[in-house]
């Protein structure tokens, strides 16, 4: 009974925000954001860096929906004469926002990435593709209008047993 009420009350958001989104989505409001991502997981002790750059748009006051892209820095030994690096990371995401101060906004968001993870050692490359759930929460502060700084963190969980991993990122944002 619980599930069918909570399933009720989220379909009748849903469908408030609808007319919303579709008023202003002929003049969405687009930001981008560059900067940098840990990724680390529990499973293996493993800590990587990226550069990560993003692009979104609000579709609404509230509502809105971005892309990241990661590529990794560096790489990191796992075992003696294993190295493990990030290729490349890349999420598509919805995300809910809301200013809690005039120049400040925190923000939910959801979504579905993949990731590409190499491992090389002892003559060998192995090339692993992992597609993961994201879900996370951070904030924004703009020092004017247009200009800020964005904290967040992400956690993504794999859909192929591989585990889950934490990734917290912090960026330059510009609106536009």
């Amino acid at each position: 009974m619980r599930t069918l009420a909570f399933t009720a009350v989220a379909a009748v958001v849903a469908m408030s925000a609808v007319p919303a989104a579709a008023q202003s989505l002929s003049s969405p409001s687009w930001y981008g954001s560059a900067g940098f991502s840990n990724f680390s997981s529990d499973d293996t002790d493993v800590d990587l860096d990226a550069v990560t750059g993003r692009v979104g748009a609000r579709l609404s006051p509230y509502f809105g929906a971005e892309a990241e892209l990661s590529i990794g820095l560096g790489e990191e030994t796992m075992v003696p004469n294993v190295d493990l690096k990030l290729n490349h990371d890349a999420a598509v995401y919805g995300v809910a926002s809301y200013p809690i101060a005039q120049n400040v906004e925190i923000f939910g968001r959801l979504g579905y990435g993949t990731t590409e993870l190499e491992a090389s050692g002892l003559g060998t490359t192995v090339t692993e593709h992992s597609d993961s759930w994201n879900y996370g929460v951070g904030a924004n502060y703009f020092f004017d209008g247009a200009n800020g700084v964005r904290a967040d963190y992400t956690r993504r969980d794999f859909q192929d047993d591989s585990g889950e991993a934490d990734v917290w990122s912090v960026s330059y944002v510009r609106r536009f």
